[in-house]
């Protein structure tokens, strides 16, 4: 009979049980690890030799062999260091088999025992939970794990206070959730002056997650108004904040425990990697528009972007996920967030001032925006030119509304929709609505029908581009707080998407 006591290994931000098993069998000393570990898990032998020395706990002058099932899922990390440590402890007689094997177990050991984060503590609490069992981390993953409230979460700082608690010397009271956090942004929408058609586009954008397009000369204010959008957009509901922590979890950036629910704001730079944007790179981590999942990735300078990295946001802007595939993985990462670009209409970015252009006009903008395709472009619902302010509107008083005003309107909004979709599970905004749904709730009256089919017919508006003026019109009326979409409505949303910024 073998000792064994439960793990995880990360699959993206699913967890998968791993059972880990120790033998002591006759023969030469040693301990080996079996079951595809990485490095990382191989060196778990001399942390784990080091901690039990630190405990003045000797390995048993056998054989061991530790066993990761399933053999063929790789084991990458260094969580595996504490339940290898707990099985070779109760194979050694040391603590109850039968109370290890109700156990989860995840965190690495330092050289003296002690137990140092690890990341993912949230998905190995919600496998725990799924299975029934308690779970062990160190103790500053505890309040992390604790939010998942439907398993028992034991936070300890050293594999001596975790030997201790199975012995019944020192138990180790359930780790508590660590606190909901509503950052507010520091950036008001008041203080940005003139721009009004810019901030109205922001604020449809964030009632119905619309991804925007800013096109203007620099200093138009583009990368401030962006800055702005996180301000007037709701807080994270219950659901949206696991989802995103889970993210963050397995990423590493969770601050102390406490799930956030402030929504992200991602702003890559020009220069990122196709897998820093998508996701990818030594164990397919998640990428920027993961990390950006419920929030807002900004993309400045987008047509500075490689080519091919732009490419690849099509899919996810579309589906609200990604794949990230490899050879030896194939994994999935929510992402539905809110695209916001901004682009200089030309490399000098002075196109549309004749006094300081190029002596390329206009071909060097056409060149410049050819960097962002066709298919990209129609993927946006919004776009518009952001126009300099003179210096001379710069000294006057600020007379726009604060975001805390707008932000009001947006959640009137995005309420209205969360009504309306609320028997739609894979609905929450109106950039999601598709089919029979599109049609049963953003159908326009007579006079908006009539204005859209001409303005399609004109323009050529694609099927895709078709659908989307009609999403963009029904956020606008959520906004009104109309019940159905109007003329109105409609005219505003095509002047978004047909007057283009570009040369």
């Amino acid at each position: 009979m073998v000792a064994r006591i439960s793990t995880v290994a990360f699959e993206g931000i699913d967890a998968r049980i791993v059972e880990v098993e120790c033998a002591l069998s006759p023969g030469l000393p040693g301990f080996s690890i079996v079951g595809l570990p990485d490095k990382a898990v191989s060196e778990a032998r001399e942390r784990v030799r080091s901690a039990l020395a630190a405990m003045s706990v000797a390995l048993p002058p056998r054989k061991i062999t530790i066993n990761m099932s399933p053999a063929d899922l790789p084991k990458e990390g260094s969580h595996f260091d504490l339940p290898i440590a707990l099985a070779l402890l109760a194979e050694a007689g040391m603590l109850d088999r039968d109370e290890l094997a109700n156990t989860l177990a995840i965190g690495e050991l330092s050289l003296d025992g002690s137990l140092i984060p690890v990341l993912g503590a949230l998905s190995a609490a919600l496998a725990a939970a799924e299975r029934e069992l308690d779970l062990i981390c160190p103790k500053s993953c505890g309040a992390e794990a604790a939010w998942i409230d439907a398993t028992k979460v034991l936070a300890a700082d050293s594999l001596a206070a975790v030997l201790q608690h199975f012995t019944g010397q020192s138990p180790i009271a359930p780790a508590v959730a660590g606190q909901v956090k509503v950052q507010k942004s520091s950036k008001d929408m008041a203080e940005v002056k003139d721009q009004e058609r810019a901030k109205r586009a922001l604020e449809i954008a964030a009632a119905g997650r619309h991804h925007l397009l800013l096109v203007g000369t620099p200093g138009s204010g583009k990368s401030m108004l962006a800055a702005r959008l996180p301000g007037i957009m709701p807080p994270l509901s219950a659901r949206e904040a696991l989802e995103t922590s889970m993210i963050h979890s397995v990423s590493g950036l969770l601050d102390a425990g406490g799930i956030s629910q402030t929504r992200p704001f991602r702003a890559p730079h020009h220069t990122a990697s196709m897998a820093a944007i998508v996701g990818g790179g030594r164990g397919a981590k998640p990428g920027e528009i993961s990390l950006a999942h419920n929030g807002v990735l900004f993309m400045d300078e987008f047509p500075e972007f490689n080519r091919q990295t732009l490419e690849t946001l099509r899919q996810p802007l579309e589906t609200g996920d990604v794949t990230v595939a490899r050879a030896n993985a194939h994994l999935r990462y929510p992402s539905r967030f809110l695209l916001v670009a901004a682009a200089n209409p030309c490399k000098c970015g002075y196109l549309t001032d004749a006094g300081r252009a190029c002596n390329r006009a206009p071909i060097c903008g056409e060149d410049y925006m050819k960097k962002i395709s066709g298919p990209l472009l129609d993927r946006f619902d919004l776009r518009l030119d952001v126009p300099p302010v003179s210096f001379q509107d710069l000294d006057l008083p600020a007379t726009g509304e604060p975001s805390s005003a707008i932000a009001e309107r947006v959640a009137t909004a995005r309420a209205r929709q969360t009504q309306r979709y609320v028997d739609q599970p894979d609905v929450t905004t109106n950039c999601d609505i598709e089919g029979d749904l599109l049609t049963r709730v953003a159908t326009p009256d007579a006079e908006g029908r009539e204005i859209l089919n001409k303005a399609a017919d004109r323009f050529g508006l694609s099927a895709r581009g078709y659908h989307r003026v009609l999403r963009v019109a029904r956020t606008i009326a959520d906004l009104d707080g109309a019940d159905c979409v109007e003329r109105g409505h409609i005219a505003e949303a095509l002047g978004y998407r047909l007057v283009t910024p570009f040369p």
